[in-house]
């Protein structure tokens, strides 16, 4: 019987980690760099906006000031994907971990400018896809390597209103699950995790309604989705998590 350790996220099973994280400014994927800094991992993250990236470099350098680095990148666009790969592979020469999470919200397709809807679609669907095959090229060279795809628990509630949301988040349930058949053979992990409801800047800008939420059990912290691709990396070589869903205990009905 495997001992209980090789499963839990310990110092070690991450430690020197070329992780690389899309959206890794604010929200989830913050935490997540966070955990993985401190678990000893080399961070990269991007993100849009310079104050979010300051904020969030300033915090992981109190962790691991050298191993860590950040820019500003449109990830809807091949040519800023193109930027990024450039940059990893000239700071650190190598991926282990790509973790796709940028993403941004969008309700009805009925709502906004096709521009708007373009610009969703290229966010929440392309930048997967175009930080993927550029992943999955250095890890077969590798011959190993981990894809976590951040997708939602809106691809099975479908929620009304949001019907644009639905459909990419939809669209990464049936690459992940496609993705993990084309790579597991080269020894590349894929996991989706889907999380419910969880109190980021995608839920509005009211940051003390969000706490109360999370505090009522409603919602969950950015950190409990970072746990839990935390967890999905700390796996025994032969374990592919392939699909984790989390949320909260208690159904916020509105």
């Amino acid at each position: 019987m495997e001992d209980l350790t090789s499963y839990l996220p310990t110092i070690g099973k991450t430690e020197g980690k070329i992780v690389l994280i899309t959206g890794g400014t604010t929200g989830i994927g913050r935490a997540t760099a966070l955990y993985l800094a401190e678990l000893g991992a080399k961070v990269m993250i991007v993100g849009r906006h310079e104050k979010e990236l300051e904020d969030a470099l300033s915090d992981l350098k109190k962790i691991n000031e050298n191993n860590v680095f950040g820019m500003i990148v449109d990830v809807a666009d091949q040519k800023g994907v193109e930027k990024i790969f450039q940059a990893l592979d000239h700071r650190f020469g190598k991926l282990d971990v790509l973790i796709n999470n940028a993403a941004i919200a969008y309700e009805s397709v009925m709502d906004g400018s096709h521009d708007d809807r373009v610009y969703a679609v290229g966010t929440n669907i392309t930048s997967y896809l175009l930080c993927a095959q550029e992943a999955a090229v250095r890890m077969k060279e590798n011959g190993s390597g981990h894809i976590v795809n951040v997708g939602s628990m809106s691809a099975e509630g479908r929620e009304g209103g949001s019907s644009l949301y639905v459909a990419t988040k939809s669209a990464i349930q049936g690459f992940s699950v496609s993705l993990q058949k084309e790579l597991n053979p080269h020894h590349i992990k894929v996991s989706l995790i889907e999380p419910g409801a969880t109190a980021t800047d995608m839920q509005g800008p009211d940051a003390e309604e969000l706490k109360k939420k999370v505090e009522a059990e409603k919602m969950l912290d950015a950190s409990d989705i970072a746990a839990a691709i935390v967890y999905c990396l700390c796996q025994p070589n032969r374990c592919n998590v392939s699909t984790m869903q989390v949320e909260p205990i208690m159904k916020d009905e509105k």
